[in-house]
């Protein structure tokens, strides 16, 4: 694929569940039709917004066909595919049927605490496994294991089929490291909302984000009016949005996010243990400022 499909907003889709903890494919083709109708450049299926850890395989094929199914063709499609079995990540991607999907997401080993020569032979091995080209995602506070700058680099330039970085260490010299340093057909992608404007304005090419889900138009105008070089505009947007991200996470991901959706008509607000639902404060915070931005 042509990698400037990944630039912009891809939005890390939420998955819907019903009362009884069912996935709710009505409210998930509702989203996807949302997000195609309001901007977004790219969907992003079964990341961690997704609830991955708590799906079954069974069930996350369900929710992508659905998604490729109302989706149509009309936006890239990234799935996600991780984890820190090498062997076994590497086997699934192999063996994984690419029809409508554009690319992997597929975070660093978590758990392990491989040293970077271990990361960059994880992302060695799945990239000559990989029949679809590979977005590396590196989330430490989630992972407890940092994939420095120069590893990151030696991956862009060593693995081909590794065409993007989703960033969300949150270290901005390491960020602009990467930015600096990296090749010219490698991307650098947000891995964190609240920091995508500046993020943007040091090179960087977009963002796949957890706000896009409810708030897709105004997220898209402020990333891309970014990627433009209107940065007084995409400043604007920035701290238009930046208080509804402070409290959509503040109780955890994706429960934030799932209560706008809610107000939105979208979906219910239901997540999947051991994830529980945001505290009536936070949620009567989220749904007033969700007013205001609408």
């Amino acid at each position: 694929m042509e990698i400037t499909k990944l630039k912009g907003m891809g939005v890390a889709m939420v998955t819907p569940f019903n009362q009884e903890g069912e996935i709710d494919y009505v409210a998930l083709k509702k989203l996807t039709q949302f997000l195609i109708d309001n901007n977004t450049d790219y969907l992003v299926v079964q990341g961690t917004t997704g609830e991955s850890p708590v799906l079954s395989e069974d069930e996350k094929m369900k929710v992508l066909n659905t998604v490729i199914e109302i989706n149509n063709g009309k936006l890239p499609i990234v799935y996600g595919i991780g984890g820190n079995n090498t062997k076994a990540v590497a086997e699934k991607l192999a063996n994984f049927n690419i029809d409508g999907v554009d690319a992997i997401l597929s975070v660093s080993p978590y758990y392990n605490k491989p040293t970077q020569d271990g990361i960059f032979q994880h992302y060695k091995t799945i990239s000559e496994a990989s029949k679809l080209p590979i977005i590396l995602y590196n989330v430490p506070g989630r992972t407890a294991s940092n994939v420095l700058a120069e590893t990151t680099i030696r991956i862009a330039n060593e693995c081909k089929n590794v065409i993007a970085v989703k960033e969300a260490s949150g270290n901005f010299e390491q960020i602009m490291d990467v930015i600096q340093n990296k090749p010219d057909d490698f991307l650098v992608i947000s891995g964190d909302d609240a920091i995508t404007m500046p993020f943007i304005a040091a090179g960087g090419d977009g963002v796949i984000s957890v706000v896009g889900n409810g708030f897709p138009k105004l997220f898209a105008h402020m990333v891309n009016a970014g990627l433009k070089g209107n940065t007084s505009k995409s400043r604007e947007l920035h701290y238009k949005i930046l208080p509804v991200i402070k409290h959509l996470f503040s109780e955890g991901n994706p429960a934030g996010i799932k209560e706008t959706l809610n107000h939105l008509e979208i979906m219910e607000n239901y997540v999947r243990l051991p994830l529980v639902n945001v505290s009536e404060k936070t949620k009567k915070t989220i749904i007033s400022i969700t007013k205001s931005l609408y």
